[in-house]
């Protein structure tokens, strides 16, 4: 009976744990889009060029993304670096790219014309 009530309550332990990991709110990354300006090469290749179309891995309409709402962006990043999404050369890049890389090209493109 003794070692069925350790468990229980170690079980209680980690279920309040784990609660409190999510009820935390996660500090949210502030974009600079001027510190984008040495990040965006890597993107502007292809989402700098309006009706451009890539062929990898298959033809792919490529959206430009200026004027783009930050957060959409940053969702998206996100995704493709979860494999949420699933386009490789984006996951690819995503990949490399750190949470405050994502804020500040989120912050540069949706001020972008």
């Amino acid at each position: 009976m003794k070692r069925i009530g350790l468990t229980v309550r170690a079980m209680g332990a980690m279920s309040l744990l784990a609660g409190l990991a999510f009820a935390a709110p996660a500090q949210a990354v502030e974009g600079n889009a001027e510190a984008a300006a040495s990040k965006k090469s890597m993107c502007i290749g292809c989402h700098g060029i309006p009706g451009y179309k890539a062929s990898f891995p298959e033809v792919y309409n490529v959206p430009f993304i200026a004027g783009q709402n930050a957060k959409y962006i940053e969702a998206a990043l996100l995704a493709y670096k979860k494999g949420d999404r699933k386009h490789p050369t984006m996951r690819g890049i995503a990949e490399t790219l750190t949470e405050q890389d994502i804020a500040d090209l989120a912050a540069y493109y949706a001020q972008a014309k």
